[in-house]
């Protein structure tokens, strides 16, 4: 059980409904190739501009990225569903109404389970509906003052799914850990980026509240213009707050469509909330049903990626590491790659987990790098790894080496020649280095020989200063612990 989220005596209830922009190459229902960042009303067509007697054709790639979606939640993928027109009226919308799904979506059911905290509470989320629509285009508001608004209609038909969830999330941070989860989904899939910045994945609210451990629910308000899964977080909290204080004081809640405003911090009243009515839906005139055979179906089926937890699991089993690391190593699905990419070429999975997760994702996050596109490829990790285990490097040195290969892109070999780098295991040459240590350090030695066993890590470092960090630190550690030894008889 998850603690509740209960603010003075008020628990709150929120549904989630999330866009995802399908990563096809071209529109929904046209040839327009999606492309962010175009100039404007540059890829546009008759169809997408609403234009008389424009016809729409199916995209049959957004259908299939759709039930893969579908398939991936265990979701149903209804075998003959329906488009619809949903009527309003938006600057934005040239025609007037936008193509979705109403009564007889693509995909209902299934369910995203995700992490609570780090003791391994699960929260499991119920998803009522994903079905596919278009998107409408783009208002672009100047910041100078001027009191009129730009259309941009490069989004009209960019193919969108909405995935609508149960009233199953019970707190904001919820809300934001099903979002991550979702992310995630969506990458793995690889049929959404999900980059809420670039409008790629856009979350709308519907929040209320009620008594705590009442059944029946509170009116709903919807929450909208969240550009980020923290954003989505303190929308909550300030939605929450302010339907709980204004139910203490008398007030009543009435059902609206709330505009986020982060950097002030508060939600704006920008309507009354809309009912399904409102939008006059009806079946779409130009399109026949979509009919899924079973065939297409089941070859959607066997093309699914392996997730995320099926993918842990395999690393902690196959290259026997830790379920942390497994964990973060397939947070992502390009780490997830580049680290079995490594192990291709490499036969101990824990130092290279120990390696990945740690000087390798520092670097990737202080430069905000794709890893999938980092320069240092996965053979030239794999390459450093095996002279580490070879012992032909400390650790030390391969952290040096390390650092050269991220700044020149060169190879550990070539850095290693260039730099005569290698490690040094010769007992003779170690052995001189114990003597000078012991010869220069008599006070200390004195004190170890009395009982201050400490000190032995004292003269390991002081070795390695002799040899520049370049003696074999087990053989320092054998051959120093032999001498002392024999000091002490």
């Amino acid at each position: 059980m998850t603690e509740k989220y209960i603010i003075d005596g008020y628990e709150p209830v929120i549904g989630l409904e999330v866009h995802a922009q399908l990563t096809t190459y071209s529109k929904i229902f046209c040839g327009c190739k999606v492309e962010y960042g175009a100039p404007p009303n540059s890829l546009t067509c008759p169809v997408c501009l609403g234009l008389p007697g424009a016809l729409p054709t199916l995209n049959k790639k957004a259908v299939e990225y759709a039930m893969k979606m579908i398939l991936a939640v265990g979701g149903t993928v209804r075998l003959r569903s329906l488009f619809a027109r949903k009527n309003y009226f938006y600057p934005d919308l040239p025609k007037g109404y936008q193509i979705s799904q109403y009564d007889r979506p693509l995909g209902e059911g299934g369910i995203i389970s995700f992490k609570l905290n780090k003791n391994g509470t699960y929260k499991t989320v119920r998803l009522k509906r994903i079905h596919l629509e278009e998107d409408a285009g783009k208002l672009l508001h100047p910041e100078d003052g001027e009191n009129y608004s730009r259309v941009d209609l490069n989004r009209c038909g960019v193919p969108l799914i909405e995935i609508v969830t149960e009233p199953d999330i019970s707190s904001p941070q919820e809300a934001y850990r099903y979002l991550v989860k979702l992310k995630q989904i969506l990458q793995y899939l690889e049929i959404c980026t999900a980059d809420m910045e670039k409008g790629h994945l856009r979350c709308d609210a519907n929040v209320s509240v009620r008594p705590a451990g009442a059944e029946q629910l509170g009116i709903k308000t919807e929450v909208k213009n969240m550009n980020s899964f923290k954003g989505v977080e303190r929308a909550l909290t300030f939605e929450i707050e302010r339907q709980t204080s204004l139910l203490k004081s008398g007030g009543i809640i009435e059902q609206s469509t709330l505009l986020w405003d982060d950097k002030r911090q508060r939600a704006e009243v920008m309507r009354s909330k809309e009912e399904a009515q409102d939008y006059r839906y009806f079946p779409e005139p130009d399109l026949v049903n979509l009919v899924i055979d079973n065939d297409w179906l089941d070859r959607t089926r066997g093309s699914l990626p392996e997730l995320a937890e099926t993918r842990a699991r395999r690393f902690v089993e196959q290259y026997h590491i830790p379920e942390y690391d497994a964990g973060v190593l397939t947070e992502y699905r390009e780490l997830a790659d580049y680290y079995e990419a490594v192990m291709k070429e490499f036969d101990n999975g824990k130092v290279a987990s120990n390696w990945i997760m740690t000087e390798l994702l520092k670097v990737i996050n202080e430069e905000k790098a794709d890893i999938s596109e980092f320069r240092l490829r996965p053979m030239m990790m794999a390459e450093l790894l095996k002279y580490i285990q070879s012992g032909e490097v400390s650790g030390k040195i391969a952290k040096e080496i390390f650092a050269e290969m991220i700044i020149s892109g060169r190879s550990a070999g070539e850095i290693i020649k260039e730099k005569r780098l290698v490690q040094i295991s010769d007992d003779t040459f170690i052995g001189h280095a114990i003597d000078k240590v012991i010869a220069e350090n008599e006070d200390n030695i004195n004190k170890y020989l009395s009982g201050k066993n400490r000190l032995f890590g004292y003269f390991v470092g002081q070795v390695m200063k002799e040899t520049d960090g370049k003696a074999n630190p087990e053989m320092v550690n054998k051959l120093l612990k032999e001498k002392l030894d024999e000091l002490a008889r």
